[in-house]
């Protein structure tokens, strides 16, 4: 598929067309597009290794009969005959199919509630232009990662007549440098305009903690310490809760981690949370077409004020919806910022952990709102606000009202974007605006 978005947008609208016209009585269709058009290229020991670019869209159709769906997608290809040949195709497999299913009691049809279209255009470094701009700062260290770059285009028409249409520039690079010792320092840089003096400024702070990483290592004892958690280890945190915590789903069937926010407990007044989808880094309309408020804040000063809903919550337990995906996942959240400056961090944390990054998480006490984890990367000992000593790798369980809550004790005046970089079957949309926080106690196991 090679095309201009313009001549992709008018195909898609043509193939969407056709499919509409040839539904049967009582049928109902979604139609989306999820494409893009990307430039790669992959490091290892600070030379290129594989460089390259991706033209890729993949339709996804789901049909709704007698309150039975169900779901096909196929490759597009650009050629409008041979789309229109597999969209058809597609669609009388899933007539086939969705005759042997069983009812869906909140399945939701397509309505027409206005449609959209969005694009985001963004400076990027031109392809032929990306290995000389990064490699001569990778030099004389042992440097690995990924750079994609170009457009994301995603799209949805229903046989309601609604259209929406989103697509955005944007560049990720995700690397990690290396020491002598294999321990690494991990980092991304993501936007969508790419500007070359922050990413020497980033590239040269990561430096300056891999030389910290070649000293030896501290083991630290079970225990609560004041710990700082980097924005990139708090967007860890984040997404854990993004799974659910925050669905009214979840909520009213009690499975969500922060259901005591429901029944009066409160986190820190520090704390604001919000979908944010103003910076255009993910469509704000969902698989149904709903379209989400560019901002929609759900924790005020600690205080639970909204919950994500999708239409077909909204069924199930008749509350309005507000824009939500299928799974009433957090997609473009932000943590505001607060008043510690970037300079003061060590300084205030005093002696303590300094946490860059964390892995493995997951909740070990999901209704009770508990989280562990382990740490990773650039993870440090500080005393009397100076770095000590690397760490060996520690596991926490920590709950979320004690870290986010009581314990909370300061939110940095800077965020930073960390991005979704999950590339297996394409480039991925959204990711994570935190700051970064310093806590009192927080709980290592081992």
């Amino acid at each position: 598929m090679s095309q201009d978005v313009e001549q992709l947008e008018t195909e898609f609208y043509q193939l969407t067309d056709l499919l509409i016209d040839n539904l049967e009585t009582g049928e109902h269709l979604w139609v989306q597009l999820e494409s893009e058009q990307s430039h790669f290229v992959r490091f290892n020991g600070a030379k290129v290794r594989q460089a390259g670019t991706v033209d890729d869209g993949t339709i996804r159709l789901r049909l709704i009969h007698n309150q039975r769906r169900a779901a096909a997608a196929f490759p597009l290809t650009g050629d409008l005959a041979v789309d229109s040949a597999s969209g058809l195709e597609s669609l009388n497999d899933l007539r086939q199919e969705v005759t042997q299913l069983p009812v869906d009691p909140h399945v939701v049809l397509p309505e027409n509630l206005g449609s959209s279209r969005e694009i985001y255009l963004g400076d990027l470094l031109a392809p032929e232009d990306a290995v000389s701009s990064l490699l001569p700062v990778m030099q004389n260290v042992d440097f690995t990662g990924i750079y994609a770059s170009g457009r994301v285009i995603r799209a949805h028409r229903n046989s309601a007549g609604q259209k929406h249409w989103f697509a955005t520039d944007s560049f990720c690079l995700d690397y990690s440098m290396i020491a002598p010792t294999e321990k690494a320092v991990k980092a991304t840089l993501a936007g969508r305009d790419w500007q070359q003096d922050k990413f020497h400024h980033q590239v040269e702070h990561s430096k300056i903690q891999l030389q910290a990483l070649d000293l030896p290592a501290k083991t630290i004892q079970p225990g609560c310490y004041r710990t700082y958690l980097a924005p990139a280890a708090i967007a860890a945190l984040v997404g854990v809760l993004a799974r659910g915590a925050l669905s009214e789903s979840a909520l009213c069937q009690g499975g969500s981690a922060l259901g005591k926010l429901r029944d009066g407990k409160q986190l820190s007044s520090q704390l604001y949370l919000q979908e944010n989808f103003s910076q255009g880094i993910t469509p704000r309309f969902n698989e149904f077409g709903r379209i989400a408020p560019k901002e929609l804040p759900l924790i005020v000063a600690g205080k639970l004020v909204k919950t994500l809903v999708n239409a077909r919550t909204t069924k199930e337990y008749n509350v309005l919806p507000n824009g939500a995906n299928s799974t009433e996942s957090l997609r473009a959240p932000e943590i505001s910022a607060g008043t510690l400056a970037l300079e003061d961090i060590l300084t205030q944390l005093g002696t303590g952990l300094y946490l860059s990054n964390l892995h493995y998480l997951n909740w070990s006490d999901r209704t009770g709102g508990r989280i562990t984890g382990m740490t990773r990367y650039a993870c440090f000992w500080v005393e009397n606000g100076e770095v000590i000593a690397p760490i060996r790798d520690l596991r926490f369980d920590e709950s979320l009202y004690s870290f986010l809550g009581e314990n909370l004790e300061a939110l940095t005046s800077f965020q930073e974007f960390i991005p979704n970089t999950t590339t297996y079957d394409s480039r991925q949309l959204g990711g994570f605006l935190m700051p970064g926080i310093l806590v009192r106690d927080f709980i290592f196991t081992l």
